[in-house]
């Protein structure tokens, strides 16, 4: 893509994104930076028994957990979104038979589409509590497990919480993560090319988007479904849905294998862990009808299914092979599961150790 073609403005997103999101929950400067370094301590404490339990043992040159406030996080995922999706424009218009539009309307264009991701990167940016994230577009030594400090005071503030159990609890998931991605290198330059070339994949011939548009309208009523995977899901084709349930069930895995794991580990190292599970779960599903719309457009309601369809899996073949034998599953990309697998743990025994 051209210097001069700005489809989307970044730097317009980032900007308003930031303009929209709440500082998060009022406190202190003195208690804000003890909350930053009780986070950075407990993001370190989990690590170890995490690697023990999971029998993954990352480099010893791991970066530790960057601690983040939402603006913070609001720029990195700025940056991670332009390298996914700038590839996808360029392709797009690639494959058009229409002239660009002249560079006003482009300018013009870029803001709305700027928008369009500042509103949903503000809404995140409330909402995550950590990421691993994989830094695409750079190097592996670039990837790094963020904690999002606004985020998780105001939760284990809404939850009435030990605060330091509930930030110990938090990094054993997102610990798991870190774990999964610097001890079985390949599965980074995988879930990115993965995505890349779905992304590819996805990217509608300009000459085709009005169609599609009438297709979307006519099954509007499906992206409120419990389960759906949000808006995207009325766009695509039976051969790119096959696609999308591939990619979903590596995230069932992931995010399956990390719930498992801080379930494992929580009880030996976090003494109200069971008063959290219960109050966080309970969270999930008392969501106001608001926020339960917006996820079910954005998708994140699939995303609160992998959690179950993941733990189901991880359990049944661990319950099965032991976690040695589960750990196959890092292999290779052909000992991931399948979109059909995730929900049958036996086939996946099966089918990798015979």
């Amino acid at each position: 893509m051209t210097e001069d073609i700005r489809l989307i403005d970044w730097e317009f997103a980032k900007a308003a994104a930031r303009r929209l999101t709440p500082p998060g929950p009022a406190i202190e400067p003195r208690e804000a930076a003890d909350a930053v370094a009780e986070l950075r301590q407990a993001s370190r404490r989990a690590h170890g028994p995490v690697a023990d339990t999971t029998r993954l043992h990352a480099p010893p040159d791991t970066l530790d957990a960057l601690i983040v406030d939402r603006p913070t996080w609001i720029d990195v995922n700025t940056t991670s979104f332009s390298h996914v999706i700038d590839p996808v424009v360029a392709s797009a218009l690639s494959r058009s038979s229409h002239a660009m539009p002249p560079p006003a309307m482009q300018r013009i264009g870029g803001k709305v589409t700027g928008s369009e991701v500042a509103a949903l990167l503000s809404f995140m940016s409330t909402k995550v509590l950590g990421q691993y994230e994989l830094a695409p577009g750079r190097s592996a030594q670039a990837a790094r497990l963020l904690l999002v400090a606004p985020n998780i005071v105001q939760t284990e503030r809404e939850l009435d919480v030990v605060p330091a159990d509930f930030r110990l609890w938090v990094c054993l998931h997102e610990q798991t993560h870190r774990v999964q991605f610097t001890a079985v290198p390949w599965l980074r330059d995988h879930m990115l090319s993965a995505t890349q070339h779905l992304a590819s994949e996805l990217a509608p011939d300009v000459d085709a988007v009005l169609d599609r548009l009438k297709q979307a309208a006519a099954n509007a009523s499906q992206v409120l479904r419990e389960g759906g995977s949000g808006i995207a899901e009325l766009f695509l084709t039976p051969a790119q849905k096959e696609q999308v349930a591939q990619i979903t069930a590596v995230m069932a895995l992931l995010e399956g294998h990390a719930d498992v794991i801080m379930d494992e580990v929580g009880p030996q190292v976090v003494p109200t862990v069971e008063q959290i599970r219960g109050k966080f779960d309970r969270r999930r599903e008392g969501l106001g009808m608001i926020d339960i719309l917006l996820r079910r457009l954005l998708g994140l309601e699939a995303k609160m299914a992998q959690y179950r369809d993941g733990a189901a899996f991880v359990r049944g073949v661990v319950d099965a092979v032991g976690m040695d034998g589960f750990n196959a599953v890092w292999t290779s990309a052909q000992t991931l599961p399948s979109a059909a697998e995730i929900s049958d743990p036996t086939a996946w025994v099966a089918r990798v150790h015979g």
